[in-house]
């Protein structure tokens, strides 16, 4: 948004400078001894949200996340990203052997991938799976807020329940990023509950976002995250803050309304599976802030560590 982006590097280095303070001064998450003999930082990776770098080719993102130390990205390969769908059989073997050269893997695919039925989805997850991709992202639904609610969740679960069982077939999971919203399914978190309901994690999991989380449940997202432990599987992580319109904006890891509680709550659950740090603040179809992109996420990266006790 223009009025994050203006923000002067005074006001951001301040507040980033408060941030931290307040984590050295021990917001920062405690481990128990148990936590502490089982290295976090072995236990979960941590991939980037590779959105922001489209313009670039798949060696200069591959030498670029690299550098910034990050396991692996969380790849857009659907309309607008980095590959569309139909070109996966041709490109993603591509994208996947430069990155496999710099140490770095797919961690997250995020696709246009909800019906099992679509031929175009069918190869998608083919393809992924035989270059050793292990999770993607679902496409969102979306409710009619004409029609009842219940019915349109149930409705969705058959069609969940179809695709667990071709994910099990190929080994692979899906996961469902709850994300704000009037009429995103998973918006409300509960209804995450009711889709997934008796259908094992490893076939279709929760991509749990912590800043969607807050913005619905501003005060109740402890109570939601404990109740979709059982089927989180990735962890979205990123921030925001209140505008003065009333509306969320997106702001650097450690300025917003994203609590450090979330991430002591995250290391006590000995959550294991990948991270994901996602930053949206800058405006990622621009190609000429990739700079300011590659720096934004070089800080929120080193407040992710520090949240996670890694620093």
């Amino acid at each position: 948004m223009s009025e994050v982006e203006d923000r002067s590097t005074t006001r951001r280095g301040f507040l980033r400078t408060a941030a931290i303070g307040l984590l050295a001064a021990g917001f920062a998450p405690r481990l128990s001894a148990a936590d502490s003999a089982t290295d976090q930082k072995t236990r979960n990776s941590i991939c980037v949200f590779s959105k922001p770098f489209n313009s670039l080719s798949y060696g200069e993102l591959a030498d670029r996340i690299a550098e910034l130390g990050f396991d692996g990205i969380e790849a857009p390969i659907r309309a607008g990203g980095h590959i569309e769908s139909e070109q996966v059989p041709n490109e993603l073997p591509k994208l996947v052997e430069v990155l496999k050269s710099r140490g770095l893997d797919i961690t997250v695919l995020t696709s246009d991938v909800n019906d099992p039925n679509d031929p175009v989805s069918q190869r998608v997850l083919r393809t992924a799976v035989a270059l050793g991709v292990r999770r993607y992202r679902m496409k969102y639904f979306k409710y009619d807020l004409k029609q009842p609610i219940l019915p349109q969740i149930d409705n969705w679960r058959s069609q969940v329940r179809e695709l667990a069982a071709f994910n099990a077939e190929l080994g692979i999971t899906a996961v469902y990023q709850n994300h704000a919203g009037r009429n995103y399914c998973g918006a409300p978190l509960w209804d995450l509950q009711r889709l997934l309901d008796g259908i094992p994690v490893s076939q279709v999991g929760v991509a749990f976002d912590i800043r969607h989380a807050t913005v619905e449940g501003t005060m109740s997202w402890p109570v939601s995250f404990q109740m979709l432990r059982p089927h989180i599987d990735t962890i979205y992580v990123k921030d925001f803050r209140w505008a003065d319109n009333g509306q969320p904006e997106n702001v650097p890891l450690g300025e917003g309304h994203v609590s450090s509680e979330f991430f002591r709550m995250l290391a006590a659950s000995n959550f294991a599976g990948p991270i994901s740090l996602h930053e949206e603040y800058l405006d990622h179809r621009n190609s000429e802030l990739v700079p300011e992109h590659l720096a934004a996420i070089k800080r929120d990266f080193g407040i992710l560590k520090m949240m996670l006790g890694r620093a």
